[in-house]
Parts: C-alpha cells; structure tokens; sequence
C-alpha cells in the first residue's frame, strides 16, 4: 500500500554538525519526494486497474464482490491522496527553514523519529500526551 518508502539509508550526522543542516534537510526532502512518487504511482496504477477491471458480473454475489473491493482501494487511496498532501506540507515546512521543530512547544523533533515519521509535527513528548488527551476525552 506505498508506505514503503523506508528503502533509504539512515542519516549518519557528523560531529558538531548543526540539527537540521542543509544535508539533513536534503535527506528529508528526498525521502519525502520519494515517498510522494511511490505513492502517486500507486494511486495511477489503481485507476488503471480499476478501468481494465470493471466487468458486469451477471450474478449478484460477484459484482457486489466487486464492488467492495473497489470502495476499499478507493478508501486507500483517498487516504494516500490524503498523505500526499501532508507530504507536500512537510517539503514546504522545509523550504521555509521550519522542518524538524515541533509545532507545540518548538523543540528538536529528533532524526531518528523523522526518520520513522518523515512527516512528524509533534516530538514524542507531545505527541504522547496528545494521545494520552485522545484517549481520555473517547472514554
């Protein structure tokens, strides 16, 4: 389902190298742009496939088989179209010099857990408690 994109070599920084240098920026955009190919070769293929593959089954059971199995990849791929656009956020987050900080409280998100999430907003500490104040208000 293009959520692949891990096939990248982690970055190694250098000593003394400042958190989000122009290499580490470079990194991250190119796994982003990465990221946003895959994904939108993904969604390309599924139209195509969804074209060559609508048949009218003449029994009920196969075209309502059918069916749901297009409402499901088109659910998938709203939810890729949906990263997409995340994605293209995160590469202008780093065009304006503002990628790898978090949104709530302004510090280093860190590399590795950009690495895990290139699109992470929050760092760790925030985002647990955002999911700790998610859990709450459900119950």
């Amino acid at each position: 389902m293009g959520t692949d994109f891990k096939k990248f070599t982690p970055y190694t920084p250098k000593p003394d190298e400042e958190y989000m240098s122009a290499a580490q920026l470079a990194h991250f955009r190119k796994i982003l742009e990465d990221w946003k190919a895959e994904l939108s070769e993904d969604i390309d293929g599924t139209i195509h496939a969804m074209q060559e593959d609508a048949t009218l089954f003449a029994d009920p059971n196969d075209r309502a088989s059918q069916e749901s199995d297009m409402a499901l990849e088109l659910r998938n791929r709203d939810r890729e179209r949906k990263l997409i656009k995340k994605i293209e956020q995160t590469v202008a987050k780093i065009d304006e010099q503002d990628y790898g900080y978090c949104d709530a409280c302004g510090v280093e998100i860190g590399l590795k857990r950009l690495e895990a999430r290139p699109t992470a907003t929050l760092c760790i500490d925030c985002k647990t408690l955002d999911e700790f104040r998610e859990r709450q208000v459900a119950r």
